[in-house]
């Protein structure tokens, strides 16, 4: 092991410690440098074994500080490079690698202790011809000493090319405040290697990331090709995309071919591809498979609402006019359907031709619910809401179907109801009162089976909305509807809304407010 022992210099042995650290030797001839935290543990390890012996410091080893071990990193992933028990010829020959701490001054007091500096020595290649030094000075006294080859780095370096250029001969280079001394070492060990990309393999995204960024600042144009490469192949979890997109597009040189990656998360389209939205919106409505048409039902809405705050105003636009365009057709058929279910020979058609009629009213009411839904939740519903009041032939037709097949129509009512009362909308004065006048008593008269039919009805809510809707109007227009509403109420009690609450808002402004205000102004006059 002559060509292989520890660079120990003639320190004193009770001053020095050599501690070894675990290192990785791959077949390529590089080292890969442990973290600062498992620097930090193997001291902390060696220090308790040191006092479990009674505090003496240990002779000086000669022993290799290479061990052959996973490379140590904080990622999921690590180089997985097989043990064995010897070190073969040409290992020996281009390999080298020791830990070695400088000696300390003698403490100037007695509970003040020295700051010891981490050196690291790394050999690449073959070391018996390396002609070149470089020091990393990193965080926390780590200094790292590199013993590698002039033309190596500078055939893949045009930074180290730089530096060689400027003055000759030059025997080190010093990298002082470097930010990742591990990748760092292990990015020059890459120069050693005949196909960069093939070692890439078994890392992780987060490590070539940081892989990446000092190649680029190194000026290592075939690793930095090979990390892209790497990054366009390899799938992206989680936040990983966020930190692949901000680290490609940052790379200073547009010569590496960035748009392969880039590619994943951008097309060449520099408008919305509004028609594949409204091929989606399309297929979704006209689904007849229940489950799979509620379960992308479910998804789309969610995926609109995500994103409907980062939406530009165009594309915003965009797509309230592909929905809207698919409620006007919904419209359309729905009132077609009625229309041809309430005509009188329709009633003398046998079950299997009224059945697929009913099912098809059933179906296109939850389409437009399902679009209130969208609209609302987008705060862009008021077109709809004019849209939905001005269908009088529809709610006069609605109480002549039965109230299974009609009951759907009832809940678009009921969440336009909602979404003015949370003012989630806000159609005009004249929108809301000829929604009541229009769509209330229909939705009074389906309100029994809302409540004991519809699972997703919740009669709270939908109370709330339509007061709170009621009371949005002239005072002379609350009394009128409030006063229907009385009467209604105490026929059927709980198969009508309550709208209590409302009523007593309405009886305070009408009652008591009055006189309370005319005492108030008597009083100041």
């Amino acid at each position: 092991m002559a060509e292989l022992k520890a660079a120990t210099a003639t320190l004193d042995a009770r001053t020095t410690k050599i501690r070894n650290v675990p290192i990785a030797v791959t077949p390529e001839g590089f080292w890969c440098c442990p973290s600062q935290a498992v620097l930090q543990k193997t001291a902390k390890n060696q220090n308790q074994q040191a006092k479990t012996k009674g505090g003496a410091s240990p002779p000086a080893s000669k022993a290799s500080s290479i061990q052959r071990a996973p490379t140590i990193s904080s990622e999921r992933r690590t180089h997985s490079t097989p043990t064995r028990s010897k070190i073969n010829s040409e290992e020996q020959r281009c390999l080298s690698g020791s830990r070695e701490n400088a000696t300390t001054n003698p403490p100037k007091a007695v509970n003040e202790r020295p700051q010891k500096q981490h050196k690291i020595s790394v050999g690449f290649g073959q070391l018996d011809m390396s002609d070149l030094k470089v020091v990393l000075y990193g965080k926390d006294g780590v200094a790292v000493k590199m013993s590698v080859h002039k033309n190596i780095l500078a055939e893949n370096s045009t930074f180290f090319a730089d530096k060689l250029s400027r003055q000759s001969p030059v025997s080190s280079i010093e990298v002082t405040d470097c930010e990742d001394v591990e990748i760092y070492v292990e990015t020059v060990g890459l120069m050693y290697c005949s196909d960069v990309k093939q070692r890439l393999i078994k890392q992780t995204v987060p490590r070539v990331l940081r892989i990446l960024k000092v190649a680029e600042l190194l000026g290592f144009g075939a690793c930095v090709i090979s990390c892209l490469d790497y990054l366009e192949a390899v799938p992206w979890v989680g936040e990983e995309e966020e930190n692949v997109v901000s680290s490609v597009r940052n790379l200073q040189s547009e010569s590496y071919g960035v748009s392969p990656v880039l590619k994943r998360v951008a097309s060449d389209l520099t408008t919305p591809p509004n028609d594949t939205f409204s091929h989606i919106i399309e297929l979704v409505l006209r689904s007849n498979e229940d489950r799979g048409r509620r379960e992308m039902k479910s998804l789309v809405q969610k995926l609109l609402k995500e994103n409907s705050t980062t939406c530009t105003s165009g594309s915003s636009d965009l797509c309230a006019e592909t929905l809207y365009r698919s409620c006007q057709n919904c419209l359309e058929s729905l009132l077609t359907l009625f229309q041809q279910a309430t005509d009188i020979d329709f009633a003398e058609q046998p079950l299997n031709i009224k059945e697929p009629v009913f099912r098809q009213i059933a179906f296109e009411a939850d389409n437009l619910l399902w679009l209130a839904e969208i609209l609302a939740d987008r705060n862009a519903a008021d077109e709809f809401a004019v849209m939905w009041a001005s269908q009088r032939d529809l709610a006069g037709l609605h109480s002549k179907l039965p109230v299974k097949s009609r009951h759907l129509v009832s809940c678009v009512t009921a969440r336009l109801f909602v979404a003015i009362g949370k003012g989630e909308m806000l159609p005009s004065k004249d929108t809301r009162r000829l929604l009541l006048d229009n769509w209330l008593q229909p939705l009074m008269d389906d309100y029994n089976w809302l409540q004991h039919g519809c699972r997703s009805f919740d009669r709270k809510v939908v109370e709330e909305g339509i007061g709170q809707t009621i009371l949005t109007l002239p005072l002379e227009d609350q009394q009128t509807i409030l006063l229907s509403w009385l009467g209604s109420f105490l026929k059927v009690g709980d198969s009508c809304p309550n709208l209590q609450k409302a009523f007593e808002v309405w009886w305070r402004r009408t009652f008591i407010r009055p006189y309370a205000e005319h005492r108030s102004q008597s009083g100041q006059s």
